[in-house]
């Protein structure tokens, strides 16, 4: 036989056996050159993949479809698993990647480094840089003898900047190390500002760093040293930034910074504050680290007993899990972690579901819908913003979206995240996307009975719990908490919140909210019913509860229940807002009103005129050009927005710059201000209030100590407020089901 013939005759047989196989399987003890059968597995899941392809270029796929099973251990992906169109399934038979049943399987973008090669540091110079008790317990290890030598860089990012991927990171035992920062708890206050910087929120573009003296002595250890960065929100508590220390003056006590923030660097607000992080000196506590990127060298300190823990890098910059164009795939009991970027990344195709998933200890997004942008515009900057939308990465998906309000990020329509646990994540938890705002076609894609926690290791606001854009998707039964900032922020129409659990978010932040949505007047039609808030906000910050930022219009906050609110802004905020009603809800305990409303281009925000209405000002551009609200199908879908942008007063005053049409009615308020509403701004600033009921005592919970608002059935509410109806207070939380199979006590 010769050997063309043989290949030809031996690839024959293999793809026969495949044919007949409908189910693949792989494990960590397969082999790559096997079949894929439950006898003789693949080992990867590329191999698994790539078998799918040979039979479906043959075969019609089975009734019922083909389940990819996989094996007990750590997969590490070198590059992004991708599925394409050629990988789809079809309605009636999907092709489903899973887990065996009862096995753990882990999907990662990282390496594995041996407890055994690690040794003592020795160094005397390294020795000497440390304290007595970290020289005692950091061990070290030679990356580049194990083969890495990619430890990636830190770059800048933050507020209204493009995301970037995060260098490497180490897992010890499937939690976050932190690499080595000043102080270990806390912030650091900015002292005197010398001079803020070039400003490039106002089109400043010299590039010029902020110098400031600095409040804390430990500064002075650092004196000289490179690659050391500041994060912290250096003017605004809703605008986070990371920035490159150019040098430190002891003498003067003073920091210059390498690079200009957002808006300048200021002082003497409470949310005025840093951290200080990558520095060797300060490698002094259990679970920290740092890399020496010259020698290669990884310091760490353990927190446990490296020879019964498990410790892995990030190397993967690329998503781990990608879905571009497939249709019909279920991604199911998987848990896929350790990358420097994205954990899933979904853009197109239609009805694919990730069920069951845990997504974790990524460097930005856990899972993420539809495509980011590839910014242009050489600088940081804000309205000047340009650039192109991008697969496969987030970029300065804000800046773009700023922008171009109307853009179909491409994220494909009835695709579902059910059951996941998405935390220690960089950049935001979940991003859902779908439909098309200027066509109003809804996306139908949602996240339910997931819980998303801990998602802000490094980008801060505009990266929420859930960020959701398009129309018409859904957030439901979903628990949100664990954050500084916000819960779910929200572009685009007629999405659906509701039966969700959100708590302790907004714990460190200013001027933000649980739930968020501004700017942009013919975002209309969403909806928040049924959820239960509680002991989210600070006190000592700016904060709302339902922030209805600048402008925005046509939403419903209905049945929800609000506990415990600090939220110094009114449990519902708005800035000159249209059509908002908030009615038949339960609001315990607040610490300011129910309702405020700001006639904010009156008072404060003086370019609330020109700037904002005028020719060519942002919200004309956003509702003339980015989308029509004077012709179909906005005209007809939604005709009470069509005068907003008419005048009042020619070239000072338009009708959208006072508020209209808003209803504080039929709600249950127990304690905070006797009147539950404030108009601030006079007479422009309108919220009608009808038949609420506010009173000190209970109103009838059916356990009001022990935080039960479910109202008996004789509760004095239903006398005092005709019509109102009992909230489903005991389905505002996760639910068990085929992927979840235990729900912690609500609290």
């Amino acid at each position: 036989m010769n050997l063309p013939f043989a290949i030809a005759f031996s690839f024959t047989i293999c793809l026969a056996s495949v044919v007949e196989a409908q189910d693949i399987y792989v494990s960590k003890s397969g082999d790559n050159r096997n079949p894929g059968t439950s006898e003789s597995p693949v080992a990867t899941l590329d191999a698994a993949r790539d078998l799918i392809r040979q039979y479906k270029a043959v075969n019609d796929l089975p009734q019922g479809g083909i389940t990819i099973w996989i094996g007990e251990g750590q997969y590490d992906q070198t590059g992004p698993l991708i599925l394409t169109e050629n990988d789809s399934g079809e309605p009636d038979a999907p092709i489903v990647w899973r887990a065996l049943p009862g096995e753990e399987v882990r999907v990662t973008g990282g390496k594995t480094i041996p407890s055994e090669a690690f040794k003592t540091v020795t160094n005397k110079a390294i020795l000497k840089r440390l304290s007595k008790e970290a020289a005692q317990h950091t061990v070290q290890v030679n990356l580049r003898e194990l083969g890495m030598n990619d430890f990636g860089s830190i770059k800048q990012y933050g507020h209204a900047m493009s995301v970037t991927t995060s260098p490497m990171e180490v897992f010890f035992n499937s939690e976050v190390m932190t690499l080595a920062r000043y102080p270990n708890e806390g912030y650091l206050k900015i002292g005197k500002v010398i001079d803020p910087g070039s400003v490039p929120r106002n089109a400043d573009y010299s590039n010029r760093g902020g110098v400031f003296t600095y409040t804390d002595a430990r500064h002075d250890l650092w004196a000289g040293q490179s690659d050391l960065w500041f994060q912290g929100t250096f003017m605004y508590g809703f605008a986070d930034d990371n920035l490159l220390v150019k040098s430190i003056d002891p003498k003067k006590k003073q920091i210059t910074l390498a690079m200009p923030s957002m808006y300048g660097v200021g002082s003497g607000r409470d949310f005025q504050q840093y951290v200080a992080y990558n520095m060797m000196e300060e490698l002094d506590s259990p679970g920290e680290w740092y890399v020496d990127k010259e020698s290669g060298i990884l310091y760490f300190w353990p927190p446990g007993n490296l020879d019964n823990g498990s410790v892995i890098v990030s190397m993967l910059e690329d998503p781990i899990l990608s879905l571009e164009g497939v249709s019909n795939v279920v991604i199911r009991d998987l848990t896929v972690e350790v990358g420097r970027g994205i954990g899933i990344y979904m853009e197109r195709g239609t009805g694919n579901l990730i069920a069951g998933c845990t997504v974790r200890n990524v460097g930005t997004s856990g899972i993420f819908m539809g495509q980011g942008a590839k910014q242009t515009f050489p600088f940081i900057t804000h309205d000047d913003y340009e650039g192109v939308p991008v697969s496969r990465s987030i970029g300065n998906l804000q800046g773009h979206i700023y922008k171009y309000t109307h853009w179909d990020r491409q994220a494909g329509t009835n695709h579902g995240i059910l059951s996941c646990d998405v935390y220690n994540t960089g950049s935001g938890g979940i991003y859902l996307s779908g439909g098309s705002k200027r066509t109003l076609i809804p996306g139908n894609n949602y996240v339910e009975n997931s819980k998303v926690y801990n998602y802000n290791r490094r980008n801060k606001f505009l990266w929420a719990g859930i960020n959701i854009d398009g129309v018409g998707n859904r957030i439901s039964h979903c628990e949100i908490s664990d954050s500084e900032w916000q819960g779910i922020y929200v572009h685009g129409n007629e999405h659906l919140f509701e039966y969700n659990h959100i708590h302790h978010v907004t714990l460190n932040s200013d001027d933000t909210s649980p739930w968020y949505i501004g700017r942009d007047p013919s975002d209309r039609g969403n909806i928040i019913r049924y959820n239960y808030f509680h002991h989210c906000g600070n006190p000592e910050r700016m904060n709302m509860g339902i922030y209805c930022d600048d402008s925005t219009t046509d939403v419903l906050v209905y049945g929800n229940v609000f506990y415990k609110m600090n939220t110094n802004h009114g449990v519902l905020f708005t800035n000159s807002g249209w059509d908002l009603k908030m009615k038949n809800n339960i609001v315990v305990e607040p610490i300011s009103y129910t309702a405020e409303v700001s006639a904010h281009y009156y008072t404060w925000y003086s370019g609330g005129g020109p700037s904002m209405f005028g020719e060519n000002g942002l919200l004309r551009q956003r509702l003339l050009k980015n989308v029509a609200i004077d012709k179909p199908p906005y005209s007809e879908r939604y005709p009470q927005l069509i005068n907003y942008l008419h005048p009042i007063l020619e070239g000072k005053e338009w009708e959208g710059m006072r508020a209209r049409r808003n209803v504080l009615s039929g709600n249950l308020i127990v304690g905070g201000p006797e009147d539950p509403l404030h108009l601030m701004g006079g007479e422009h600033a309108q919220f009608e209030s009808v038949n609420n009921y506010r009173t000190d005592s209970d109103p009838g919970f059916v356990d009001y100590e022990n935080g039960n608002f479910n109202l008996k059935p004789d509760s004095e509410v239903f006398t005092m407020i005709p019509g109102f109806e009992a909230v489903p207070f005991d389905k505002m939380c996760l639910y068990i089901d085929e992927y979840r199979k235990f729900i912690p006590e609500k609290k």
